[in-house]
Formats: C-alpha cells, sequence, structure tokens
C-alpha cells in the first residue's frame, strides 16, 4: 500500500493506493491550525477508512515542491521519518501533480501552470504532455509578459491574484480538490515503478532565507542547489 501526500497548499491531500484500490482525503486546515498538527490525525484517520495500519504501508510518494518553506518541508519530513521504518520514497513537483489535476479533469495541453511563489512571485511551468520548460520565478508584474496570450491554471487560492495582472482567463475546473486527488493517486501508481529516491530533495525555486542571509554558509552549494533547483 503506497501512501501519497501534498502538503505545499493550503489544502492536505493524501491518498492510499493499492492496486485499482484507492482512499483519498482532503483537509482545509481550521483557520490557526498547521499542517503540522492535521497531517498526522489526517493520516490515522485514512488508514482507519482503509482497514490498514501504518505496518500495511510499502511506500511513500510525496511532493517536494516548490511551495511555501514549512509547508512542504512537513510533508518531505514526516515521508523521510516514515523512511527511518524501512519504507522507500518517491518526490514528484507541484506542478506534475497540477498537471496530472488538469489532466483528471480533462483539460488538455499546453498550459502554464501557476503556483503562489509568496511576496508577491509566481512559480510557474509549462505542460503539455511532459513539461515543456523549466520551472520558473518570476513577480507578479511580469507574469503577463511571460505568458502573454498563452492558456494558464492556478489553484483556488491563487488565482484570483494571478488573473489581476494576466489578459488570458484561468482555465476552469469544476472540483479541484476531487481532481487533485485523483492526480495524486495516478502518482502514487506510477512512481514507485521507478528507483527510490533517498534522501528526498525539497524543490524550493528559490534561496531559503538562511542561504540570503548567511551566504557564507552556502557557499559549498552548487549554483542549482543554491537556487533551490535542486538539493
Amino acid at each position: 500500500m503506497i501512501l501519497g501526500l501534498d502538503t505545499t497548499t493550503e489544502r492536505l491531500y493524501l491518498a492510499l493506493v493499492a492496486g485499482e484500490r484507492a482512499w483519498t482525503h482532503c483537509v482545509e486546515p481550521e483557520a490557526g491550525r498547521s499542517h503540522s498538527a492535521a497531517l498526522l490525525p489526517a493520516l490515522a484517520a485514512l488508514l482507519e477508512t482503509a482497514g490498514a495500519t501504518q505496518a500495511d504501508l510499502t511506500g511513500v510518494v510525496v511532493c517536494v515542491g516548490p511551495g511555501g518553506f514549512t509547508a512542504l518541508r512537513i510533508g518531505v519530513a514526516t515521508a523521510e521519518g516514515l523512511a527511518l521504518t524501512g519504507l522507500p520514497t518517491w518526490g514528484f513537483s507541484a506542478f506534475e501533480l497540477r498537471a496530472r489535476t488538469l489532466r483528471a479533469a480533462g483539460v488538455a495541453g499546453p498550459v502554464w501552470i501557476l503556483l503562489d511563489g509568496q511576496r508577491q512571485e509566481a512559480f510557474l511551468q509549462r505542460w503539455e504532455a511532459a513539461a515543456a520548460g523549466p520551472a520558473l520565478k518570476r513577480s507578479l508584474a511580469e507574469l503577463q509578459d511571460t505568458i502573454g496570450a498563452q492558456a494558464w491554471w492556478a489553484p483556488d487560492a491563487f488565482r484570483e491574484r494571478a488573473a489581476a495582472v494576466l489578459t488570458q482567463p484561468c482555465q476552469v475546473l469544476g472540483d479541484e480538490p476531487a481532481a487533485t486527488l485523483l492526480g495524486l493517486c495516478a502518482l502514487a501508481r506510477e512512481r514507485p515503478l521507478g528507483p527510490a529516491e533517498s534522501p528526498l530533495a525539497p524543490f524550493y525555486l528559490r534561496q531559503t532565507d538562511a542561504e540570503v542571509n548567511f551566504p557564507e554558509a552556502s557557499g559549498h552549494l552548487s549554483e542549482a542547489q543554491s537556487r533551490g533547483e535542486a538539493r
């Protein structure tokens, strides 16, 4: 039984997959309650729904970002904690999960996927059947020049801010959480067909605050690592 996790947005997405069977859960934490407080109880409830225990897990597939530093680290740290019990782990990007979300909802590419980069910025990547270019970080003011008249999509919580600076209307999903869970199930089935990843490499797509404030402490990192494109 494979566990799938995404903690990189305001919602928590969890999936358990065993062959063609799947159990899923989407959690919107209460105001003032962090993902760290909500994740493990949600996982326990999902295991109970599936009639399973942690001992039934055979691997963990987790979103490694980009997203908020704290939020994505909660998912990665949970996966790495389970890895200490001997479970293999696999990572996937937030862009790939959203590409699967669009596919599950019947939205065909090519399409730009926009995610909240915070600090008046966006993370974005163009997708067709697969990634059609590198992941980028742009200020909101630069989005129109980057995307132009091409199709784009952003999650519910970021859509209004992106739409305010773009002329092309956003692609529409009828039920974003349901489509996201279908995408997560697809990744939970497919990722374990490849080699496991240990340790998992968070995909920040920007320097961490520590690297900005203490550059001498990150001098050992390669340029790609410093940009958050590899860890």
